[in-house]
């Protein structure tokens, strides 16, 4: 669904990437709050399939629905959907256990693993820079996590074993990045979206025997909403991308540590230990080197580009 940018109006983007990353946050929220009674496959299929109405709408209305539906290799999305989905699946279980902002925390690492397993499965070069942001993003982890592994922890402890949850959760969503750059060399980005929604969904069915219960209206109420609210954020944070370039909004993914420490207070009695902020620090530092290496390369091309292309002047 991203294309090239339909004009540059930073504001509205940033606007619209901010309004997003709330609504991923409120989101998270609400499936926190159901934790406790719903499982986490039973929590994965209302998340997912609630918001296959408001993507096809979306979708339908810009003229795109065609590409949604079609696809060049279907074994990609089933990939995708497997190893997206357990990542879903394991963030839901750790938000069970862990405070909100800790897992909104520990999430941050998704950039410095993907460049790692970038490295191991695709061979690409990391450099002194991307060396450093790993390291730093790394510690920053070790940081995060040294709290909920050391001392009389183990594994039996709740907090420990969600916190193992969310960086498998973590570490799955670096798989997916890595793949879905393979995917978009042949799969329109709609046909993306709308085939792991709907893979999501039919993966999570398959946990129906294992337990999964008959909410109340309360309940059901907030696990269709996280579909819902899933969908809009989907489609506001994809938006934003036509307004301004990727490089300049993946700061604002950060915000969500102060949606998260906000809501997390109000709603959950929750608040962040100075050692997990510390680490979040790092970790935010060291995507931040990333995002300034790639933003940097990404100028090195075109200027590379311009002096090679005719059409550049």
């Amino acid at each position: 669904m991203v294309k090239s940018l339909t004009s540059h109006r930073p504001m509205l983007a940033i606007t619209l990437k901010v309004v997003a990353i709330g609504l991923f946050t409120g989101l998270s929220a609400l499936i926190k709050e159901v934790s406790d009674v719903v499982p986490a496959g039973e929590a994965v299929f209302f998340r997912s399939f609630f918001a296959i109405p408001v993507i096809v709408v979306w979708l339908a209305s810009r003229g795109e629905l065609r590409h949604g539906l079609v696809t060049k290799k279907p074994m990609f999305h089933v990939w995708r959907g497997l190893v997206g989905t357990s990542a879903m699946a394991m963030t839901f279980m750790g938000l069970a256990l862990l405070p909100l902002p800790e897992v909104t925390a520990i999430g941050y690492a998704t950039p410095i693993f993907t460049l790692i397993l970038a490295a191991v499965f695709l061979g690409e070069r990391i450099r002194l820079v991307r060396i450093s942001a790993v390291a730093i993003g790394l510690l920053g982890v070790l940081i995060m996590i040294s709290p909920r592994l050391g001392g009389g922890a183990g594994l039996t402890e709740g907090a420990t074993l969600g916190v193992l949850l969310v960086i498998g959760a973590t570490v799955a969503r670096g798989f997916v990045q890595i793949h879905i750059r393979r995917m978009v060399q042949s799969e329109h980005t709609a046909a993306i979206v709308f085939y792991f929604s709907l893979t999501a969904s039919g993966l999570a069915l398959l946990t129906l025997p294992f337990g999964w219960v008959m909410p109340d209206g309360k309940t059901l109420a907030l696990l269709i909403g996280a579909g819902v609210v899933g969908g809009v954020a989907q489609i506001l944070v994809t938006s934003s991308y036509r307004f301004a370039p990727a490089s300049m909004l993946a700061p604002y993914d950060y915000v969500s540590m102060l949606f998260a420490i906000v809501i997390g207070y109000i709603w959950f009695a929750e608040l962040p230990t100075l050692v997990m902020l510390s680490g979040a620090l790092l970790v935010i530092a060291g995507n931040i080197l990333v995002v300034w290496r790639e933003s940097r390369l990404g100028l090195e091309r075109g200027k590379a580009k311009s002096l090679t292309d005719p059409k550049g002047g």
